[in-house]
């Protein structure tokens, strides 16, 4: 199984990309994976295979409405470890005895 960070921007559209985030989301959604969406991305866990079509998926998506597409990914691969989506926080907040994150 795979962890898959991914931010895909286009490039030119101003300051606020957040309705090309949406595209992608709403992509990822259908996909029926596990996914994560964060301030500066997204994370999705399936197998490699999966993750990568569906990143190619959304940069073609994005890329419909600019010439350029950045896009920065991060992946962590693991046989045999599936859920991982989760418990790898919750593994940093078991140790911390408390929950993690603070937005004010």
């Amino acid at each position: 199984m795979v962890l898959l960070e991914m931010s895909i921007v286009p490039m030119g559209k101003g300051e606020s990309v957040s309705a090309y985030v949406a595209q992608c989301v709403e992509l990822i959604d259908q996909s029926g994976l596990d996914y994560e969406l964060h301030s500066m991305g997204t994370i999705v866990e399936g197998e490699l295979d999966q993750v990568l079509a569906l990143m190619q998926q959304c940069i073609e998506t994005v890329a419909k409405a600019s010439d350029r597409v950045t896009c920065t990914a991060k992946l962590d691969y693991r046989e045999g470890a599936s859920g991982r989506l989760r418990s790898k926080v919750a593994s940093v907040e078991e140790k911390l005895g408390k929950k993690a994150g603070r937005v004010s």
